[in-house]
Formats: C-alpha cells, structure tokens, sequence
C-alpha cells in the first residue's frame, strides 16, 4: 500500500532518530559549510550598509592628498614601496595651499596620531583616542560642525598654541556628568590643552568613531608630538561641477609642490569618497569569492557523507526494507522515506549554520560599530543548495533501497 506523505515523514525522522550519533555527525558536516558563507556574507553586508554613512567621512566635493592609499590591499604595490615614498611636509602644504587658494573652498591640513589616552583630574579615557593636528580649515572640510565653543583660528596655528577642539564621544567620556568641557584643560600624553570647543557627533565611517579624538593646532602637532610624520590635505571643491577639474589642477599643484619633474611619476596619492568605495568593494568580492569556494567543498563533502551514510542505511535496514515490500510496501514510498531522510540531514544541518554564522557574522558587525544584517538572499541560498544536495546526494540510496528484492533481502545471511 502507498504510505502517506506524513507517515513517510514519520518513519523518516524515527530511523534518523535511532541512529542519534551517526545523524549528528552528518548534519554538522553541513552546518559547517553553511555557518562559512553565512557568517563571512552577515559581515560584509553590515560593512556594506555602513558604506554609505561613510560616504560623508570627507564632506561633500572634498577629496583627500595623502602619501599612501586609503587601503593597500590590491593597490598593485607592497607597504615598502610606500614607505620609501617622502613624507608630506608642512612646507609642502603651505606651498599647495597658496597655488590652490582660488581653486578651492576649503583647504585642510590633516595629520593623526592613533592610539592616545586622554585624562581629565581623575577620569581616563581608553588607549585610543586619535589625536589630530590640524588648521582652521579642518573643521569645514571634513564635515564637522561645532555644538559649543570656537573652532580653531588662524592664530591658534601661528603661535602653536595648546588649545583643543574635542570629538562628542571624547566629550562624553571625559565629563560624564554634563558638566561643560569648555575652558577646561585635559592632559594627552603628558601635554596640556585647554578644551576651546566641542563638535557636533558625527557617528561612525566603515565601522570606526569619528568623535573619540581631539583637534589641536597642526604647528603644535609638529612641535610637540610628532614633528616626522606625513600631512594629508583635504580639498572642498567650489561646487560637485567643479570637483573632477578641482582634483586635476590638485594633482599638478601637489607635484609642483613635491618638486617632481615631467619625468617623475606621482609619488601620492588622490583618495575620494568613490576611490575608497571602490576600494571596499573589490576586498568585499575577494572575500565572497573565497568564502563561497571554501563552503562548496565543505557542502560537497558533507553531501558525499550523507550519501556514505545512507548507503550505511540501506545496507543496515535491508530486513526491513523486505518486510515493508512482503506486506505491500510500493517503490515509491521507500524512494520517498530514504529522500526525505537525506533532505532531513542536509536542512538541519543548513538551519544550525545559518543561526551559527548569523551569530557569528553580527557579533562581529556590533564590535566594529555596524549595523546588525539578517541577509535574507543568503539565507534562502543556502536552504536551496542545502535541499538540493539532500535530493542529489540522497537519491541513489533511496533508489537502491526501493529496488531492493524483497525475496533477496528476507533471505537469511
């Protein structure tokens, strides 16, 4: 007699039932290559959603001259060939400056120094508070507004005075209970600053803070804390229709101020919102790529172990397979029972490791600052391909198993 559809299903789950150990380990086999795409792909699409809120990291028609590339990664180059490039001086930006003044809108100088602590009587920030030297123009460039206090003046960057404009977050760390930071003076590695302002929160870019750092006078920067490193100029175009011949006559500019000749090629580099996009995007498909091949066999040796496994099966149940025929058993319904039994292993497999890499890829999302993802294409591509290897690879055992000849298989061994 032909067996329903939910008694097959029954008598599926119990025979998977029976065998506990040997079903556990066919369905983490799966799992394991399922949790690989969804965890990397949960990732990646929360750095993608963050791309956009870091499309405004620069301001709007600004771009960036530095020394090196925003991210190395695919640039062509290794890391010595651009640490053997000549620092950007602060004479070099000056000069730069001057040849751009009627080009430009604004025109900041930019240089960072990681990793400070910050104090304030007996409240310390953590170990990474981004210190940054910079100008007047250094606000209004790179998008900040202020919500208390001046920004920096022209004669706070001639006369390199010890004063700071502060990050919100930094803001917030250092004075807690709503008392103001204004006029207040803060100790950063063993200097003083008095707090002459406060900006507005800006938010995260590509999963790091913008507001955990504070702003004091490029010349005192160079003075005081690091007078060999490197400047980045930010550049706000006059308008967005201006800003490709803005960055050309930038390039010449930057070179004349370099010193380089006809000859010589260009020994910076142009970083724009779209440049550093891009730059995301080509690590984002060199990731998927190898998280993909790294699930395919992983899922390709799992469906070889379902079909190890229920081959096992067969030969185990052979007994029975002959009673259920002897008793009016169809082909059908013990093709059907053994796929269902295969597609079983391979979806509860594919189910645990999308809620593993789900966890995984979002518990990595919250520690850098980025949104959480429930990436539904994914998912629903990973219960087809799970479903497909529990057919394909099921599917000769079940067919060995409804072809079974009742006589041979009741036959005493």
């Amino acid at each position: 007699m032909l067996l329903k559809t939910a008694e097959i299903i029954n008598q599926a789950i119990y025979s998977l039932a029976v065998n506990r150990l040997r079903s556990w380990l066919t369905i983490m086999g799966v799992a394991v290559g399922v949790f690989s795409i969804i965890a990397v792909m949960t990732a990646l699409d929360a750095i993608d959603k963050s791309v956009e809120s870091g499309l405004t990291s620069l301001g709007a028609n600004t771009f960036q001259i530095q020394k090196n590339p925003a991210i190395m990664f695919g640039s062509g180059h290794s890391r010595n060939f651009y640490a053997n490039r000549k620092d950007i001086t602060y004479q070099q930006a000056i000069l730069f400056r001057k040849s751009m003044e009627q080009d430009a809108r604004n025109i900041g100088l930019v240089i960072v120094s990681q990793a400070n602590l910050a104090r304030f009587a007996n409240r310390a920030s953590n170990p990474d508070v981004s210190m940054t030297g910079g100008d007047e123009n250094f606000a209004p460039s790179n998008g900040y507004t202020l919500t208390a206090g001046r920004n920096l003046i022209e004669n706070d960057i001639r006369t390199a005075r010890n004063t700071a404009v502060i990050g919100n977050e930094l803001a917030e760390t250092l004075f807690p209970s709503g008392e103001s930071p204004l006029d207040k003076q803060i100790k950063v590695n063993n200097e003083v600053y008095t707090v002459v302002g406060i900006f507005e929160k800006k938010g995260a870019a590509f999963g790091q803070s913008q507001d955990n750092f504070l702003l004091i006078p490029i010349t005192r920067f160079l003075d005081h804390v690091n007078e060999k490193s490197s400047l980045s100029i930010t550049v706000e175009a006059l308008s967005r229709k201006a800003y490709p011949e803005t960055i050309d006559r930038a390039i010449g500019a930057m070179r004349l101020a370099r010193g380089l000749t006809v000859k010589d090629s260009s020994d910076f580099e142009i970083r724009t919102n779209e440049s550093l996009i891009d730059s995301f995007r080509d690590i984002q498909r060199a990731i998927s790529t190898g998280a993909f091949i790294i699930s395919f066999m992983a899922l390709l040796t799992a469906g070889v172990g379902i079909m190890n496994i229920m081959l096992v099966s067969v030969t185990e149940r052979t007994r029975e397979i002959g009673i259920r025929k002897s008793v009016g058993a169809q082909k059908n319904s013990i093709l059907r029972q053994f796929l269902f039994e295969a597609l079983f292993l391979s979806l509860a497999g594919g189910v645990i490791g999308i809620l593993a890499g789900l966890a995984a890829g979002n518990i990595i999302a919250l520690k850098f600052n980025l949104p959480t993802i429930f990436p539904i294409l994914w998912i629903t591509v990973s219960i087809v391909v799970c479903s497909g290897i529990g057919v394909a690879f099921g599917l000769f055992p079940a067919w060995k198993a409804a072809n079974l000849n009742p006589v041979e298989a009741l036959r005493p061994k």
